[in-house]
């Protein structure tokens, strides 16, 4: 789903839903060498994006999103990712780990308007992946 174009005259929504998680990680080749292992307290971000309210009038409901993105934290959590399928055989970048979540979350959610999801290994650094 492509981030919604901005026009005045169509009405808009952006949900925001985060979790966080702590695991270790280390790319299998940073400047030509493998890197150590070191730990991240991770946050994660799912984007959501709607041009129209349900009956309720609710983009989707904060709770199903908060649930699944915390399920699919929950598999890295406490974990060297690089133990975790796809990252035991792709370097565990933080743009790659964006994309896996996002992959994961549209598998457990498949109507919700998933625009984007930003994952963040600390202060300051984060990556956002939009299919």
């Amino acid at each position: 789903m492509r981030s919604l174009r901005y026009d005045p005259a169509v009405p808009r929504w952006t949900l925001e839903v985060a979790a966080t998680f702590e695991a270790a990680h280390r790319l299998y080749s940073w400047r030509g060498a493998p890197e150590p292992s070191h730990g991240h307290s991770w946050r994660v971000v799912a984007r959501l994006e709607t041009a129209a309210l349900g009956e309720e009038g609710m983009a989707y409901d904060f709770v199903d999103v908060r649930e699944a993105l915390v399920a699919v934290a929950s598999r890295l959590d406490h974990r060297d990712v690089n133990s975790v399928p796809p990252f035991d055989r792709d370097s565990p970048t933080t743009e790659r780990i964006a994309r896996w979540f996002f992959e994961e979350l549209a598998a457990l959610l498949p109507e919700a308007p998933l625009a984007a999801i930003t994952v963040s290994e600390g202060a300051g650094a984060s990556a956002t992946y939009w299919p």
